[in-house]
């Protein structure tokens, strides 16, 4: 499987994290609906990279608590304790085909998820009777090798949403294509609200953490990579704001082939009524699949991408998400943009993490919760 053979190969120039999505009925855009399979045979194959799920569906019509807190802990031994643990609500096309109200589901994800968090720490788990669970008092096993638990993660594709996860002390995994920029103004905020409003933390320790996400294919030319990864980019985009379908039956990669670079770039948004040919909508979703469709800081020259990220390193981001594999990208495209991002960009970044982590230590000056982050 190509996605093993890339996280393999990940795993060996020296990249840090691999995030596996949960999505369901998404065709062709993600059909990675089992991620613990993905991430339990990645944990076989690689030594050292993180194994994150990024996010598991939480509502516990998609997966029990007792069944994700069992699965996180077994992948966390399995791998010699390199989980991180993401959760979220899932789209509502998913909520809808598991009879999962879409109205109720942000309180459904944090009940089950606090709960999930419970079972791998308490000896014996108390149990709940609560607004969407009813669970008797069992000892939940096995218990992952981090303790008091992997670090926890939120999907974050609104600003909204970034300090909500503040607020809960997890992580916020940032999915809407942020700037540099706007990435800068969250991360101030999100850091404000870790010291002086996370009040009642969604886990036994925090993991203050924000991330962002980049469409990569790295090319000893910007015309290169542009020729090889813009049109994954334009797919990805197309595919992520699909509207109405007709499953088992559409074809989308033919659909897609069929269009203008204009429709690429925008189909979705003028059904919505929007123009993005002129400039960006302010609605944070549209603006988001606005960008997914776009060229961004990371299909470039190895020097377009370095300055990419140094503006991001500037604003104090954590992690940058780079999503690799999209649309019609060839493999053997991937796997060389992988290694040539890894010999020619990343090692001045790595070099200079433990100033990060400094600065990650004065914004943690005055916290008292417990920490557990891997950055």
């Amino acid at each position: 499987m190509e996605a093993l053979d890339q996280i393999e190969f990940a795993d060996k120039l020296g990249f840090d994290y691999i995030f596996e999505v949960e999505h369901d009925f998404l065709e062709e855009y993600a059909h990675s609906s089992a991620p613990e399979v993905i991430l339990a045979a990645a944990s076989q194959r690689t030594k050292k990279i993180r194994l994150g799920h990024g996010i598991i569906h939480s509502p516990h019509k998609f997966n029990h608590p007792i069944r994700i807190a069992e699965r996180i802990a077994t992948l966390d031994i399995v791998s010699n304790g390199r989980v991180e643990f993401g959760s979220g609500e899932g789209g509502e096309i998913e909520n809808l085909g598991f009879d999962s109200d879409p109205t109720q589901k942000k309180a459904a994800w944090e009940e089950a998820t606090r709960e999930t968090v419970k079972m791998m720490v308490q000896v014996p788990y108390e149990g709940i009777e609560g607004q969407f669970l009813n669970i008797p008092a069992r000892n939940i096993i096995p218990k992952p090798i981090q303790k008091p638990h992997p670090p926890l993660w939120t999907a974050a594709s609104r600003r909204e949403t970034i300090f909500v996860a503040a607020r809960l002390g997890i992580g916020a995994l940032g999915f809407g294509f942020d700037t540099p920029e706007e990435s800068k103004e969250r991360i101030e905020r999100y850091w404000e609200l870790v010291r002086e409003e996370c009040d009642d933390p969604i886990g036994y320790a925090i993991n203050p953490a924000v991330t962002a996400l980049g469409s990569l294919m790295c090319c000893a030319t910007d015309e290169e990579a542009v020729a090889k990864g813009l049109s994954g980019a334009q797919m990805f985009g197309y595919l992520l704001g699909r509207g109405t379908r007709n499953y088992g039956h559409d074809h989308f990669h033919r659909d897609f082939k069929a269009l203008s670079e204009d429709e690429k770039a925008g189909l979705y948004a003028q059904r919505q009524g929007v123009d993005l040919t002129a400039q960006e909508p302010e609605d944070e979703s549209l603006k988001a699949l606005f960008r997914a469709s776009q060229r961004g800081g990371f299909i470039g020259s190895p020097q377009f991408i370095r300055e990419t990220l140094r503006k991001y390193e500037e604003a104090h981001l954590d992690i940058i998400l780079f999503n690799a594999q999209s649309g019609d990208r060839k493999h053997e495209d991937i796997m060389e943009s992988l290694e040539m991002l890894a010999k020619e960009v990343l090692p001045e970044f790595q070099d200079r993490h433990h100033l990060h982590q400094g600065w990650r230590e004065q914004q943690l000056q005055g916290v008292k919760h417990a920490v557990n982050s891997s950055i």
